[in-house]
């Protein structure tokens, strides 16, 4: 079937993903997390699990301020661990590479319209794992 939808798990890639989630030991599932992004981020030919990379930084999205929860239908039916907070900068950077490859998931679009939608909803997920700013004292203060 491959992909039918724009959903971070509306393909075959992502929903077995799930899978693999669902048959790791509860203790485990933080990790296959980690590994699938950083194979995204780092990869230097191909995207073979861009698909995967994209479900992984939804599942980390939803646990952040502004996140949604996901269609339990095709994601993960077991409950996620509470994630390293370092993985949400390594989900943003990875979908930062999805959207950037030009043979990956964001040329395979062939209806201009569900390519915008697939293309937004990255966007979404990227501002909700981007870092918050960070408070900063002024460099310098003009007195009136």
């Amino acid at each position: 079937m491959g992909t039918w939808d724009t959903g971070p798990f509306d393909n075959d890639s992502a929903a077995d993903f799930a899978g693999d989630l669902d048959e790791a030991a509860p203790e485990a599932r933080e990790a296959l997390i980690r590994g699938v992004l950083l194979r995204a981020r780092d990869a230097t030919g191909l995207l073979w699990e861009a698909e995967a990379a994209v479900a992984a930084a939804a599942l980390i999205a939803a646990q952040c301020p502004g996140g949604t929860p996901l269609d339990p239908i095709y994601g993960p039916a077991s409950p996620m661990p509470a994630f390293s907070p370092d993985l949400r900068l390594l989900a943003e950077e990875a979908l930062a590479r999805v959207a950037a490859a030009g043979d990956g998931p964001a040329s395979g679009w062939f209806a201009p319209r569900k390519s915008r939608a697939w293309r937004s909803h990255i966007h979404g997920l990227r501002s909700i794992l981007a870092p918050p700013p960070h408070d900063q004292e002024p460099l310098l203060t003009l007195d009136a």
